[in-house]
Formats: C-alpha cells, structure tokens, sequence
C-alpha cells in the first residue's frame, strides 16, 4: 500500500481522538447538552429536592438537573432556562458557571443570589459546532461553582441525539 493511502485512515482516526480529547470524551455517546429549538417546548424538569436550610449557610437548588432535548437536527442551536434559587439562609455566591464542551455555553444572571432568591441560568448549546458528521447520542454538562458547603460544585447535564444536517 501507498503512503498516501495509508495517511488517510491515519488522519482519520487522530481527529476523532482529538474531537474526543476536546470534549472530554463526551462526543462518543450518553447524554447530550442543550437547550430548545425556536417553537419548541422545553421538556419537563424534575424537581427541586433541597429543603430550606435554617443553619445560616447558602443552598443552591436547580429547578432541572437533566435537560432531555431529544432529537436535534446537526446545525440547530436549542437554548434553555433553568431557574436556580438559594434555598438557604446565607447569600450564595456562584464564582463560576463551567461547560464540558465548547459546543455549550450557561451564563447565570445574577452570580450572587440573596436568601430565597432565584436566578436564571441559560444554556445554548450548538448541535453543528463539531461539523455535519457529528452524529448520534451526546451529553455535555453544566458546572456552578458556588459557596453552598453542602454541594460546592452543581451540574445540569444536557442529553441529546444528534440527526444528520438537512441536505440543500
């Protein structure tokens, strides 16, 4: 065999290690990130399980801990909100808000939340950020990083399955 015949299979096989590597491993399959394409409803959320706290320390509750995009045609970018609130007796301070891919942004308005307020954590996430062939089951995850001594690191996983780019 040539050696340009075998270069191809090679390069190959070194993108989809370093998609992988810049995603944490998460582009190969499980859960996806993500938010709601324009007309779409958001899926329900679970829940909050934190109680209020009496102890004069912050409690971060997420409305939603899975966000359930369901099938997302590569290209689409889906948004979502989820509603964050400190059940707590202290203010919560959320120093940073992370995401597992650079495919999904959050950005928490405010950072600082003041006993019993709630604030807004949008999430969009890119299903075509990766290109066209990037197929199939994903998950990414949302990270609030806060002073709730109970629970200093918060996540909100997104799940998703990636269809094909619609031909022209």
């Amino acid at each position: 065999m040539r050696y340009e015949q075998r270069l191809l299979p090679m390069l190959l096989l070194l993108s989809a290690l370093l998609l992988l590597v810049a995603c944490g491993g998460a582009a190969a399959g499980g859960a996806a990130a993500g938010g709601t394409a324009a007309g779409d409803e958001p899926p329900a959320a679970a829940p909050a399980t934190t109680a209020p706290s009496t102890d004069g320390v912050p409690r971060l509750s997420a409305a939603a801990t899975l966000l359930e995009l369901g099938e997302v045609v590569n290209g689409v970018i889906v948004e979502r909100d989820v509603a964050v609130r400190n059940s707590g007796d202290a203010p919560l301070v959320v120093s940073e808000v992370l995401t597992t891919c650079g495919c999904t942004t959050a950005a928490l308005e405010p950072m600082t939340l003041a006993p019993g307020e709630t604030g807004n954590l949008h999430i969009a996430f890119d299903s075509g950020a990766h290109g066209p062939e990037l197929t199939g089951p994903i998950m990414r995850r949302v990270i609030l990083v806060s002073n709730d001594p109970t629970q200093p690191e918060a996540s909100v996983d997104l799940q998703a399955t990636i269809l094909p780019p619609v031909a022209e």
